[in-house]
């Protein structure tokens, strides 16, 4: 099988994580899936290729590669809902739109859902955890960027279209307060694409989980609409204008980030 993840070490005191751009399934699940499901319409595609830049300014890089159909990476592993609206769980039952995953009565067992929790969930969750306390113990801190993608129209979990850009910093509570505001005005400074801090997607397991400012672990989370960067119907082609007029607007996220937190060092 796949190894559970991809990571890059790198020099800047970040991680970026992306942990739903994978597209591998288990035989079980690829046999099991529904005729809505098989494109496999809730990935996050093409997020580690929009986010190439990373690489270059010097983070390390987490990236799942399997895809949420098998186990949700960014869900907590005893599948207690994040949010009160709909949402999906840990074993996703239903894609984002309500339709169901699985065909009926090939839902995966719980020996298989046990194995993608003990070989795919467990090894990504400690490469966070392992490479957060490396970054701390060289540089005095760690920063952590959840990198997410979505659809922007659907209507099961909110209404009309998205917001462009959707921070998330569990309201205020998984990073230092300085690092937010740096976020926002970055995003306040422009008006190609709309944004929102602390909307519909607040942060996810991960952010909520690893993000301890009183401990020098900054966490936060940037849900895109898709529609930015790729095409939201299959074959989900990625288009090239669109992502060269947003990524630079990443870039001088990440980089707010990291300048905001060297103040708070």
């Amino acid at each position: 099988m796949k190894a559970a993840y991809e990571f890059y070490a790198g020099k800047l005191p970040l991680l970026v994580s992306i942990p739903h751009a994978g597209t591998e399934l288990t035989p079980e699940v690829e046999a099991g899936l529904s005729d809505s499901a098989r494109p496999l319409p809730d990935t996050d595609w093409h997020i580690p290729k929009l986010y190439d830049f990373v690489h270059t300014l010097g983070a390390s890089v987490v990236v799942g590669n399997y895809s949420r159909m098998v186990i949700d990476l960014n869900r907590p592993a005893d599948d207690k809902p994040l949010y009160a609206t709909a949402t999906t769980g840990l074993y996703p039952d239903t894609l984002f739109d309500g339709a169901p995953a699985f065909q009926a009565g090939k839902t995966p067992s719980v020996q298989q859902r046990q194995w993608a929790l003990e070989n795919v969930w467990q090894p990504y969750h400690q490469r966070l955890q392992t490479e957060l306390e490396r970054l701390k113990a060289e540089h005095g801190y760690a920063l952590l960027f959840d990198a997410h993608s979505i659809a922007s129209r659907i209507p099961r979990l909110f209404s009309g279209k998205l917001p462009d850009l959707n921070l998330g910093t569990n309201g205020g509570q998984s990073c230092d307060e300085l690092i937010e505001e740096h976020l926002v005005a970055c995003m306040a400074s422009q008006k190609a694409f709309s944004w929102v801090a602390n909307g519909r997607f607040k942060g996810g397991h991960i952010t909520r989980a690893y993000g301890n400012p009183a401990q020098g672990v900054h966490a936060v989370q940037l849900e895109l609409a898709q529609c930015n960067y790729m095409d939201e119907e299959a074959p989900f082609g990625w288009r090239e204008e669109r992502a060269g007029r947003l990524q630079p607007l990443l870039e001088q996220l990440i980089r707010a980030m990291l300048a905001s937190a060297r103040q708070i060092a």
